[in-house]
C-alpha cells in the first residue's frame, strides 16, 4: 500500500469516528493524539532519557527502567494509567506507597542481605554515617529559606512548610525507601518528585561522590589501609538486631517500621535457621518490591503535578543534600584519622550515606586507585549501616515532630 493511500484510510477512519461521535454512537471516545499537551510529550521525552539512561548507559537499570516506563504510562491521555486514575491498574499499585507498605518490605530485604558485623566490631565508625546526615539537615534549612526567599516571585508558589521541607531534606540519606517512606506521610504531593530525585542520585553516585573524596583528602590519607577487623560471632549480632529494634521503638516510634523490619530481615539472616525465608528475601522479593515501588512511584510523576517550580527546587535542593552528604560524612572520616593516629582512611567517608552498596564500592575503587593494598569494602558498609539506621531515625523524628 501506498502513502498516499495510507494517509487516505486514515482521514476516513477519523471522519468516521467524527461523525460517530456526532450521531453518539461513539460515546466520548476521543483518541490521545488529540487530547495530548505539551506538557505530556515533555514528561514522555524525560521518559524515554530515563529508559535510555537504564538500558545503553546502565545507571541502576532495576530502578530506572520500570520507573521510566510508569512515567510513559502515566502521561498517555486516555489510557488511565496514572497513580490517580481510580479505575486504574497503577492506582491499586500505588496504594503500596501512600499506605507505606512497599518501604518497610524493601527495608525488610536488605536487612536479610546486610553484614552488621563491621559496625559491631568498630563502633566507632557509626559517627561517620552520622556525619553522612548533615546533608539532610542543611537541605531542611535551605528549603525553608530558599522557599520563603523565592515564593514572592513566582506565581503559585508558597514556599516550603516544615513538613515539605522535612520530606525535601531526607533525599541526602540517598535513602529511595526512606525517602519515599517520610514523603509519604509529611508531603505526599511532592512523593513522585522526591522520589525520582533520590533514585536518581542514587544513580549519579559513581559521578557526584569521587570529586569530593579527592577535594577533601589529601595524599597521604588516601594511602592508609585499615586494619582488618576483628572477628564478631553469631550471637553478637543477633543480639545487635534485637537491642537496636528495642531501644529505636522506645525513642523514635515513627521509625519502628522501617528499622523494625531491617532487623528483623538481618535477625532472619543471622539466626541461621530461616535459609528458605533467606532465600526468597534476597531474591524473588526485593526484585518484586523494587519493580513495584517504582513502577508505582513513576505513574505518580504526571505532568500537571511534576512540571512545577516546586520540581525544580526540589530537584536541586536534592542535590545539596546528597552533596553535604557526602562531605559531613568524609569531614568525620578524617578526625577519625587524626583521633586514631591515621588508622581510618577518610575515604570510607563517602559512606556516610546509605547509598547500599555503591557508596561502599567508590570507596573500594578509590581506594585501590592509590594504593593497590586497600581493601576498604567492608570497612566501608560499617558507615553505610549506621547511616541507613540514622536516616530512618531522622526521618521519624520529622514524622513525629511535623508529620501532625
Amino acid at each position: 500500500m501506498s502513502f498516499n493511500a495510507l494517509f487516505d484510510t486514515a482521514d476516513i477512519i477519523m471522519n468516521n469516528n467524527v461523525l460517530l461521535k456526532a450521531s453518539g454512537l461513539l460515546g466520548s471516545y476521543s483518541t490521545g493524539l488529540t487530547t495530548i499537551t505539551i506538557q505530556q510529550i515533555i514528561m514522555i521525552g524525560l521518559a524515554l532519557f530515563f529508559a535510555y539512561l537504564s538500558i545503553r548507559k546502565k545507571y541502576e537499570p532495576l530502578l530506572l527502567l520500570p520507573l521510566a516506563f510508569g512515567i510513559l504510562l502515566a502521561n498517555i491521555p486516555g489510557a488511565n494509567l496514572s497513580a490517580y486514575d481510580e479505575s486504574g491498574l497503577m492506582h491499586f499499585l500505588y496504594q503500596g506507597i501512600i499506605h507505606v507498605i512497599y518501604p518497610p518490605l524493601i527495608f525488610l530485604c536488605i536487612g536479610s542481605m546486610t553484614d552488621f558485623g563491621p559496625l559491631i566490631a568498630s563502633p566507632k565508625i557509626a559517627l561517620i554515617g552520622l556525619g553522612g546526615q548533615l546533608g539532610i539537615f542543611v537541605a531542611f534549612g535551605g528549603a525553608i529559606l530558599l522557599g520563603n526567599w523565592l515564593a514572592p516571585y513566582i506565581d503559585g508558589f508558597n514556599g516550603f512548610g516544615l513538613n515539605e521541607a522535612a520530606s525535601i531534606a531526607i533525599i541526602g540519606s540517598s535513602d529511595g525507601p526512606t525517602s519515599i517512606f517520610a514523603a509519604s506521610r509529611l508531603a505526599p504531593d511532592l512523593l513522585p518528585t522526591i522520589a525520582i530525585a533520590a533514585f536518581s542520585y542514587m544513580a549519579l553516585v559513581p559521578f557526584i561522590q569521587p570529586p569530593i573524596m579527592r577535594a577533601l583528602t589529601t595524599q597521604k590519607e588516601r594511602v592508609v589501609v585499615m586494619p582488618r577487623a576483628k572477628n564478631v560471632t553469631k550471637n553478637q549480632k543477633i543480639l545487635f538486631s534485637i537491642c537496636i529494634t528495642i531501644l529505636v521503638l522506645l525513642l523514635v516510634p515513627a521509625a519502628g517500621a522501617l528499622v523494625g523490619m531491617l532487623m528483623l530481615g538481618n535477625l532472619i539472616r543471622e539466626s541461621g535457621v530461616t535459609e528458605r525465608y533467606l532465600e526468597t528475601l534476597q531474591k524473588g522479593m526485593l526484585n518484586i518490591l523494587t519493580l513495584l515501588v517504582a513502577v508505582s512511584i513513576g505513574s505518580s510523576a504526571t505532568a500537571d503535578r511534576f512540571l512545577t517550580p516546586q520540581t525544580l527546587f526540589v530537584i536541586f535542593l536534592g542535590l545539596v543534600a546528597f552533596i553535604f552528604g557526602t562531605v559531613g560524612g568524609i569531614l568525620i572520616a578524617k578526625l577519625l584519622y587524626y583521633v586514631t593516629g591515621g588508622k581510618v582512611n577518610p575515604l570510607i567517608g563517602n559512606s556516610g550515606v546509605s547509598a547500599m552498596p555503591m557508596a561502599a564500592r567508590i570507596s573500594q575503587r578509590m581506594g585501590q586507585k592509590y594504593n593497590s593494598q586497600n581493601y576498604l569494602l567492608m570497612h566501608a558498609m560499617g558507615p553505610i549501616v549506621s547511616s541507613t539506621i540514622a536516616s530512618a531515625v531522622v526521618a521519624g523524628i520529622f514524622i513525629a515532630f511535623f508529620g501532625g
